[in-house]
């Protein structure tokens, strides 16, 4: 009799175990995401405080570490030098909920030989 009771009580048990298990991953609004929120609002807080003419120096300062980063160099023509071109991507808008941020969740901020030249989409497909 004994021999029975115990499948029981381990099945028993294994079931009110498991059926605690739930878990909450990458729900919008929980307070996990807050991080990623304030991350965003301080990067368009930054936005607005870039200027013209910055050099990649000084917007690393006052970004900090782009989400993504691109460089290339021109190939200098007859009429116009060789240039640098890099693009820091920073994350400013939140696009789908899949816990990646992707580059179209990001604003492009666009350096022309070491000088910022400008950010956003337009600067991006100006390049």
């Amino acid at each position: 009799m004994k021999s029975k009771l115990i499948p029981i009580a381990m099945l028993t048990s294994l079931s009110l175990l498991m059926s605690g298990c739930v878990l909450n991953v990458g729900e919008h609004g929980s307070a996990r995401n807050s991080d990623w929120e304030q991350q965003q609002q301080m990067n368009r807080d930054n936005i607005a405080k870039l200027s013209m003419g910055m050099d990649a120096q000084q917007v690393s300062l006052l970004m900090g570490t782009a989400d993504f980063s691109e460089a290339f160099v021109t190939q200098a023509s007859a009429q116009d030098a060789e240039q640098q071109v890099q693009v820091f991507f920073y994350r400013t808008q939140w696009s789908k909920g899949d816990g990646k941020t992707t580059k179209d969740e990001c604003t492009p901020v666009v350096l022309r030989n070491n000088k910022l030249i400008g950010w956003g989409d337009a600067a991006y497909k100006m390049i």
